[in-house]
This record gives C-alpha cells, structure tokens and sequence, in this order.
C-alpha cells in the first residue's frame, strides 16, 4: 500500500471526523428534538425506554459478535506458523500478509469493531422481542400438542430465536475471520490434490464448525414449537397430520444426529484428518433430505391427501377453537341467531318498528365531504378529510341520534399562490376552527321542491362565530391538532408578554394561543436547534418569535398516538368527538401477534382493504391475534394525548403496561362521557367478519368442504363491482338500529355477507358500540332453503326498475353526475331492508353532492321517491312510512339545538296576515339557504334574524286565533 504523508493523514482524519459529526450529529438533532416532544406530551419515559432498549440490545449484539471475531482473528494470528511458505517469488499473499503484519492492530482491532458496530444497529430494530420477553405474562391457555402456555410461544421463543440467530452470526464470522486469516498466514494451503492444514487452523476450525452444528441441533429443537405455525396446509394454519406425525418426529432425529455431528467435529481437535466430521456433514445434510424432506412428502402424498377430510380433523378443529380465542369471535363474543328473512310485511308492522325506521342514515360520510366544504368552510384555507365520520350524539329531548361530524381543519395546502409566505403557513393561518355536525337521518326538506333546490345536511355548527354554542357546544371550537395535517406542518404560536395576536380567526378578530400545547421556543438554543432540523432560518431572525413562543409538531392525531405508543397498531379511522365541552380525537388501538400457535394467519392490510377512501390504510402484515386493548384520545386543542385501557385481561397489552408502567389509564379513569363516544373500531371489524365467513362453522368436516362459507360482497355502488377482488370489499357501515333481541336501538356496525361465490344474501353481522354490551358481536344466520337477494343483486335490480329508468335524465345529463350512497342493509320486523340514498352533483367547478332520490327494496319490491317516507310507502303501503325521520320541519334553525327549534302552525284557511306570515317564512327560509351555500357568515346572521322575526309574527297570529 502507498505511503501517505503526514498532511495526507491529517485531512483523512479530518474529513472521517466531519463525515461522521455530520451523520451523528443530524441523529442527536433529531434525537432531541423527540425528547422535547415527548416532553410536552409527558412521555419521556416511552422515549427513555426505548432509546435504552435499543442501545442496551445493540450494544450486547455488537459486543459478542465483535468480541468472538476479535478473539478468533487473535487465535488465528497468534497461532500462524512461524516459517510461512511460499509457492515463489510472486506469491500473491506475500503483499497481503505483510500489509496485516504492519498494520496489525488496525485489522485485529478495526474489523472487530465495524462488524460490531454493523451487528449493533441491525440487531437494536428487535428491542419489543426483548422487553415482551422480560416482562412476560402468561395467557392462562396452553396449546394442545405440548400443553405450554401460549405466552411460551408469543413472548419467549422469540427470543430464544433471536439469541439463536445471533449466535448462528457471531460463529459464523468468527469462522470465516479465522479461515482467512490462516489462509493469508500459511496456516492453510491450497497446493497440490488436496491442500494442507496446519494443526492450529485444524483446530480451531474444527471447534467453530462444531459448536456451528451444535447451535444447529438447539435450531431443530425449537423447530416442533413453530411446526404449531404451520402454513403446509393452505386452508388453515396450524400443525397438519404430516407435521405431527412426520416432521415432529423427524426434528428430534435430527437434532440428535447433529448433536453427533458436532462431537465428530470436536473429535478432529485429536485426530489429525478430517474424514470423520466430513462424514458427520454429508450423513447431516443426507437425513435433513432423506428424512427432512423425502418422508412427510411421501407420508403428504400417498396417505394425507386421499383421506385429507379425516386425517386433518384434529388439526382443523385445533384450529378452529385457537382461530376464535386470538380473534375474538368465540362464542363468548359471538351471537349466531337463525334470522326468518321475511319478504313480506304490513304497513303497520314496518310503522311500528319504531327503533330502526325513523333513524335510518341517509347521508354517506364518504361522500358528502364536498358539500360540508363548500357550505360551511367558507375560506381556501379550512377544509375537511375526504370521509367525514359518524357518531352520535342525544338531542335535547333525550333521543339518541347519529350524526356526521367533522372539524373545519386548517388546510395549508389550500393556500393561494400570494398566502404561501412562511409566516401566513406558519405563524398565520394555525389552526382549524368548528365543529360541524349534522343530523343523519334527515335532510333539508326544501329538496322536495325540486332536486336543486335543496337535499343539504341541517348543519349545526359550534364555531368561534357563535363562541361555540351550536347544537353540541364546544368550550373551544379551535383545532390545532388534525388529520390534514403532515410532519411540515408545524405552528408557531403564543409570542411576548403584550405582543399583538396575530393568528387568524375569524374575519374580525385576531387571536393567541393560550393553551398548554407546544415545545417552548423562547431560548436562543431551542430556536437553533429547530432551525437545523427545518433548515430554516427565520427560526433565528424573526422577531415575532419571542419569550412565550411555541412550536407545534407532530401535530397529526395518529402520528401523536402511534409515537407514544409505538407497539400498537392504531386504527384507520380517527374520529373526531365532543366530550364534557371539549372535542378531542378517538383513536382505537390494537396489540396484535403473528405466533399464536394454531390461529389462522391474515393479512392485516389484505383483510381491512374495501371501497372507502380517506382513511389511513393498514400495511400488509401477518396477524393471527389481535385486540382492541386501547382507545386513545388527542385533544384538538392542546395535542394532550391519553391512552385508556378498554381489555385489561389482554395478556399482550399487560405485558407493555409492565414495559411502559402508567402509560395506560386503566379502564377505570374513563369518564361515562368519553365512553359513550367510543365505536366498535372499523379495521377489527373487518378482519373479524372476514374470519367469520369461514369460523362460523364449527364442524371439521364442513369446514374442511367450505360448503357453507361466507364472503364479504363487493361494494354494488363502486365502479369495479362484481368478482371477488377483497380490495373492492364493501365496507362496513355505522348506523342506529334496534336488532332483533334488544330493547332499543344502539349505536352499531354491520356488514352483510353473502354465500361463498354467489350473490344471495347468507347473514347479516353487527358490532355493539353500546356502552352497556360494547363489543358483543351478533351475527344473524339466513335460511339455506330459500334464497335472499344479496347487496349487489339488489342493485341490479334497483337500477333496472322501470321507475328509475324512465328518470334517465337524472343519471345520464350532461350537466348532472348522479352518485350512488352507501348501499345500507337494515334487519325490519324479520326481513331485510335496503335502503340507499342518491345524490347529484353538477359537472362544474366547485359543485358539491346534494341528495335527490331515496331507494328502498325489501322483498323483491322496490320504492323510488324524493322521501325516505314515500320510498318505504311504495314498497309497503300506505301509512309505511309514518315514522320515517327524513323531512326537516319547516323553519328549522341549524344552529339550534334539536327539539328546541321554532314551534309551526297550520295558518288559518283565507286569512291575508297568516298568507303574508307564511310568505315571510319562506323568504327568510330562502335567505338562509342561499347564505349558507355561499358561505357568508354575515349574511347568515341576517338571515337569521329575519327568519327569527318572521316566526314571531307567525307565532303572535297563531296564539291570537289568526
């Protein structure tokens, strides 16, 4: 190698000096500008815990395999021959070796450590293996092959199998490092037939490579506990006939053959060749293909499968009670109920079903996102998420109601080209403002005037314009914290004792930040440090920042969450609620495992993909266990983030609480408030009825045939209809319903499911979101001997009534898009009713759905009609629909209350003052109409105020007898 000068040496130095300052010193930056995060939210010990974990990990990874290299190269270096030979005067070793002799602390040191340091960083990624390993809690349950509890299989073989691979690296570098390095030393040669070996090499070798088959037989030991993971069979996870009665056998026989093998290769320490540890290898690798594979193939081949129906009962029934238990679809959880599937009703008996037809939903949160934007933003810079959320709320009579509800967001992305300076993004425009809600079970009834002229949400809105005081009060309608929000978002808020408000809040008034919210950005070193991790300079310059400053991040309520609890998966759908005055984001989060012995393995993504858009998607991974443990919450205001434990009794969630003590609330701390807010959680749902399209069965047999399975139906309303495509699911829905067996509607989620490759309609299954029965899963079973129309059989249908088809032009006019709703399938005095709203929307900029038609189907029947009442009327009769909640009584105001809006009467037949009072009525209607479509809140307030002074003079004729 070539001499380098003194100057040389410096500069490399140097320049390594920088390379490295800059690589570690963007890590310290990132590190700390976490630890002032987690401060904020109270968490440091999450941040400490796993900072430690990782470098504790890393450290002992990178420690042993560094040290077993260093101690190998040392051997071999120490014990190289003292004459080396040589094959002549152009060896090409001779140059190699006298490079390691010069410089042989730099290769015996510097290897070791760059290795140690590489095995350091990859190992530090499995830190949740260790602490679920060390802070292990048992199930309760054992497995039914060895009758270890489960926790064995979930918490400490992982990490047997870590320290496993990691001692499989650690031999196997050490080896390599010391074949090297007698090679370069002479210690080895490759001349003449067959080489040479000198005995230091021999038998240092000899112990690597035995203590490398050692580990091997240690490898087949731990091998029959995965057999319990099994996927050979493709219908169902879990040890087959072949693994119990071949492979398991076959692990222990070979692990004794290689317990054997490694004493031939300790052997050769005394012995001076190596055909007997040869022997042991070939005899190895023969049995692991002989015995490993040849015979559970044959076994597999000639006497499973031509009596596979009986030879796997005992696995599939394994399977079946394990599938239940990790899913949480036993029968403890689950409610089968054979379901009539009637086809034929009374008027009278559809009216009395008073618990589901006066709240059937007809606004889709998934597409009315336009219409809340539009109607009641207002400016470029606020905006809701593309799937607005349902929940519910009770009305000022005590009526439990569901309701879509959104938060008017801050959306810096709308920004025009001339508001895109770094202070309107960052300093300016900071927050969202209101909370949006409207009923679901109703629209404007105007629209029955004609299809443009109304079908809007009643909105009710709680906003800074009205201090919050809507129909759901909001203390602080104020949203600092959202879902439009992404890492660069970030706000600077508050400033100097006596500065001026600068935040935009309204049109009228200015505002600044007085809650508990943000990292302090007061000290010059703070304002550094964001201003490199940023890249931004006017961190440094802008004097607005100042003694009471704060900086914002991270501000994304499922970022905030999944950060503080990195060992949960969190749901895709956070939702928005009002609890006791304040809104806050709910955020449902799972403990899941991929090594519950004999529970079938599913792909999380796979199983939670269907139609909807606008929520976050689930990655692709394997789970045969899963738990809604933790329901989270973010107040939009603050950011504070609050973990509940909702399953105390989930082992794996008791085994984090032992890993992140008084990170979880127990169940205990959550208020009666919070708690009726929470929903069955959309992505467990969907991967429980998944399951449960196969796990209803509860006979081996029947299962092993798949005669009766279930499938999830496509979506009808999406534009890839039709197949099996488990991308193009549909979705499951949130409604109110009174299901047959309770006593009053309840908040629910539910899906139909149709038979195994047909469309007919096979049951029905629905989640209680209920307090008092939350999580009880119902699941009603239609009869096999007649045949029910499925969702996308009833959609063929409906679009091919006659009725429908003559109002072509409101599907097919160029100016006109029609949309279909959410198809909702609803159980009505023993059958099934369809029910599935209509929107329009004008092919223009800025155009927005509004609700146009209703369609019902039960029975073959089908009722088309601007009304949810005249659809159920068609379909059934007169008098059907009596209940149906569908029409807005006329003067309604949105920001009212329900239950308490303005009383009407029936005017007197020919007086001119009641005739004008009316008239007025309807003008102020008008007004307000045309005031919130275009969003001018002024004008919205004059509107109002006619309309108030309309129904006074209404109401003073009406009490004087007109």
């Amino acid at each position: 190698m070539p001499k380098l000068s003194r100057r040389s040496r410096i500069l490399l130095i140097l320049g390594g000096v920088v390379l490295i300052a800059l690589i570690a010193g963007s890590r310290l930056l990132g590190t700390y500008v976490d630890w002032l995060w987690f401060g904020e939210v109270g968490r440091r010990q999450v941040f400490a815990t796993q900072v430690f974990s990782r470098l504790g990990l890393g450290g002992a990874a990178g420690v042993f395999v560094g040290v077993v290299l260093l101690l190998n190269l040392w051997i071999a270096y120490r014990s190289r021959p003292v004459f080396v030979p040589v094959s002549g005067p152009d060896d090409p070793l001779t140059r190699y070796r006298t490079v390691v002799t010069e410089r042989s602390r730099l290769f015996g040191w510097g290897i070791p450590v760059v290795i140690a340091v590489i095995a350091g960083l990859t190992a530090q990624s499995d830190w949740q293996t260790l602490q679920l390993f060390l802070h292990s809690v048992p199930f309760g349950q054992v497995d039914p092959e060895f009758g270890k509890d489960i926790s064995f299989y979930t918490f400490q073989l992982p990490f047997w199998r870590l320290l496993l691979s990691w001692s499989f690296v650690a031999i196997t570098v050490g080896f390599i490092g010391a074949l090297v390095t007698h090679y370069i030393f002479g210690g080895i040669r490759l001349a003449g037939r067959s080489g040479q070996i000198a005995a230091p090499a021999r038998i240092q070798l000899s112990v690597l490579a035995g203590l490398f088959v050692l580990l091997k037989a240690v490898d087949y030991f731990l091998d029959r506990y995965d057999l319990l993971l099994s996927d050979r069979n493709s219908l169902f996870t879990g040890a087959t006939y072949t693994d119990l009665n071949a492979l398991m056998p076959v692990k222990l026989i070979l692990m004794i053959i290689a317990a054997f093998c490694a004493l031939a290769f300790f052997a050769a320490i005394f012995l001076r060749n190596l055909q007997i540890p040869a022997i042991a290898t070939v005899l190895l690798v023969l049995s692991s293909i002989l015995v490993g594979s040849v015979w559970p193939a044959l076994l597999e081949q000639f006497s499973v499968r031509p009596n596979a129906n009986q030879r796997e009962a005992l696995s599939i029934e394994r399977n079946l009670a394990a599938t239940r238990s990790a899913f949480g679809i036993g029968p403890d959880k689950v409610t089968i109920k054979d379901y009539p599937g009637r086809t034929a009703l009374t008027p009278g008996e559809v009216a009395d079903d008073e618990g589901t037809i006066p709240n059937i939903r007809l606004l889709d949160p998934n597409v009315l996102s336009d219409t809340f934007t539009q109607l009641t933003q207002q400016y470029n810079f606020y905006g809701f998420n593309e799937k607005l959320d349902v929940d519910r709320y009770h009305d000022a009579n005590g009526q439990l109601r569901d309701y879509l509800v959104a938060l008017r967001e801050i959306d810096t992305d709308g920004l025009a080209q001339n508001q895109q300076s770094w202070i309107n993004r960052h300093m300016v425009y900071t927050h969202g403002n209101g909370f949006i809600a409207a009923p679901a079970d109703r629209v404007d009834s105007t629209f029955q005037e004609g299809a443009t002229q109304g079908g809007y949400p009643v909105f009710q809105i709680s906003d800074v314009a009205n201090g919050g005081k809507g129909a759901i009060p909001v203390d602080n309608p104020r949203v600092y914290y959202g879902e439009l929000l992404n890492q660069n978002d970030y706000a600077i808020v508050g400033g100097s004792p006596g500065d001026a408000p600068r935040e935009y809040d309204t049109d009228r008034s200015a505002y600044t930040y007085a809650g508990k919210g943000g990292v302090p950005l007061g000290n010059f070193f703070n304002r550094l440090v964001f201003a490199g991790y940023y890249g931004e300079r006017n961190f440094l310059f802008n004097t607005a920042i100042g003694s009471d400053s704060k900086i914002m991040y991270e501000r994304n309520p499922r970022d905030r969450v999944q950060k503080v609890a990195p060992w949960l998966k969190l749901d895709g759908d956070p939702y928005p609620a009002v609890v006791d005055g304040k809104v806050k984001w709910i955020i449902d989060g799972y403990t899941t495992l991929d090594n519950f012995p004999y529970s079938q393995q599913t792909q999380f993504g796979q199983a939670t993909t269907d139609t909807l858009t606008g929520v976050e998607r689930q990655p692709n991974q394997p789970i045969n266990y899963i738990r809604n443990s933790v329901k989270a919450t973010v107040d939009a205001y603050d950011g504070s983030v609050d973990l509940y434990a909702v399953d105390e009794k989930d082992p794996v969630l008791k085994a984090w609480q032992g890993v992140f003590p008084g990170v979880v609330k127990p169940a205990g701390e959550i208020s009666p408030q919070l708690r009726e807010h929470f929903r069955y959680p959309e992505d467990l749902f969907k991967v429980q009825r998944q399951l449960l399209t196969q796990y209803h069965v509860t006979n081996p047999g029947d299962f092993f045939s798949n005669r009766t399975f279930w499938e999830v139906p496509p979506d009808p309303t999406s534009s890839g209809q039709g197949g099996s495509n488990q991308g193009n699911q549909q979705p499951p829905y949130y409604v109110l319903a009174q299901v047959e067996g309770q006593e009053r509607p309840t908040f629910q989620l539910t899906s139909a499911l149709t038979a195994l490759r047909r469309q007919n309609l096979a049951a029905w299954v629905s989640a209680s979101s209920d307090p008092r029965d939350y999580g009880k899963l119902t699941v009603l079973r239609l009869p096999t001997d007649t045949q029910t129309p499925g969702p996308n059989q009833v959609q063929n249908q409906m679009e091919s009534t006659p009725e429908v088809t003559e109002n072509r032009t409101l599907f097919n006019n160029p100016q006109v898009t029609a949309i279909f709703g959410n198809l909702l399938t609803l159980p009505v005095a023993g059958g099934l009713l369809y029910v599935e709203p209509i929107y329009i929307q004008r092919n223009e900029t800025e155009s927005y759905p509004q609700l146009a038609r209703v369609l019902v189907s039960f029975g073959g029947k089908v009722g088309f009609s601007e009304t949810l009442a005249g659809a159920l009327e068609q379909v059934f009769g007169p008098g059907a629909g009596q209940t149906a909640g569908d029409e807005q009584p006329p003067g309604q105001d949105s920001n009212q209350p329900p239950g308490q809006q303005p009383p009407t009467q029936q005017p007197p037949v020919g007086s001119p003052e009641m005739t004008k009072a009316v008239a007025d009525i309807r003008s102020a209607l008008e007004a307000v109409r045309s005031a919130q479509q275009s969003g001018n809140f002024g004008q919205l307030g004059a509107a109002y105020q006619q309309l108030d002074e309309a129904l006074k003079r209404f109401e003073q004729l009406g009490s004087t007898g007109g």
